[in-house]
């Protein structure tokens, strides 16, 4: 069920909810010029056994779009403030894409409000000179055409080569997310994740158990970039068959994975 709240911090915040309450929380970020929607594959499979809480971020979905900066310090500042109104914490918190970025920004200030989390399709480095000149490009892009052309240009990227074609509703699905995108929002979020600072030392120094999860055919971000640390606590898990859409392109495979982690931690 999709609902709303307002946050202390004024912001109204979209998410959809599916389980019960009395069930351990896990929470749902979606990427960029993505939506709670991006999860609609999986969540069935996950509020089986879990109460699933799918937020729409800031500037996205059915979120407000404050005309501000959206660091992912205050992207996670946002969830902070979430969960306590929710009363829902801890939570096992995952992360796709530029949710990941701020799963790692909420890991590092709110870490006494995680059970555990993860990295779906995402990565602790930050953006390289060439993909800060790109975000730019993006923001002025939105500025001068809107959101239609640019997302028209970014989704079929984000799917495994070979699905652009095979998963045509699939890709359409997640275009139209994108359309849905507020201008104000993408362009905000180009800027925060331009800025964004490097966060792999959260990965390296918690004692929390950590989800990498990353697709084999992922254009945006490779597996290196994804399985930067390993050992007992660390859950990797490669999708053979995804690109940066894993929810959508294996989501049997992708809801199992995080089942599997979270019903031993």
């Amino acid at each position: 069920m999709v609902k709303q709240v307002q946050l202390e911090n004024g912001l109204e915040v979209a998410y959809l909810e599916e389980g019960s309450a009395n069930q351990e929380t896990v929470i749902l970020l979606h990427g960029f010029c993505g939506s709670s929607a991006y999860w609609n594959k999986i969540v069935p499979a996950l509020s089986q056994s879990y109460h699933v809480v799918a937020v729409d971020l800031r500037g996205h979905g059915g979120s407000s779009a404050p005309d501000e900066p959206y660091t992912m310090e205050r992207f996670a500042e946002d969830l902070s403030l979430f969960v306590d109104k929710l009363e829902c914490g801890p939570v096992h918190l995952f992360g796709h894409s530029l949710g990941g970025y701020v799963t790692l920004a909420f890991a590092q200030k709110h870490v006494d409000k995680l059970k555990s989390f993860g990295l779906i399709h995402s990565t602790g480095y930050p953006d390289d000179d060439a993909a800060k000149a790109n975000r730019d490009k993006g923001a002025e892009n939105i500025r001068e055409n809107g959101m239609e052309p640019f997302i028209k240009a970014l989704v079929p990227k984000l799917f495994a080569p070979g699905h652009v074609t095979s998963m045509p509703e699939d890709v359409q699905v997640a275009k139209e997310i994108g359309f849905a995108t507020k201008p104000t929002g993408a362009i905000q979020t180009l800027k925060g994740m331009r800025d964004r600072a490097e966060r792999n030392d959260v990965l390296t120094s918690t004692t929390l158990p950590v989800l990498l999860v990353a697709g084999k055919e992922d254009k945006i971000i490779p597996s290196e970039k994804t399985f930067i640390v390993n050992g007992p606590r660390v859950d990797q898990v490669l999708l053979g068959h995804a690109g940066h859409m894993g929810m959508m392109e294996e989501p049997e495979a992708m809801a199992e994975a995080i089942i599997r982690f979270v019903s031993k931690n």
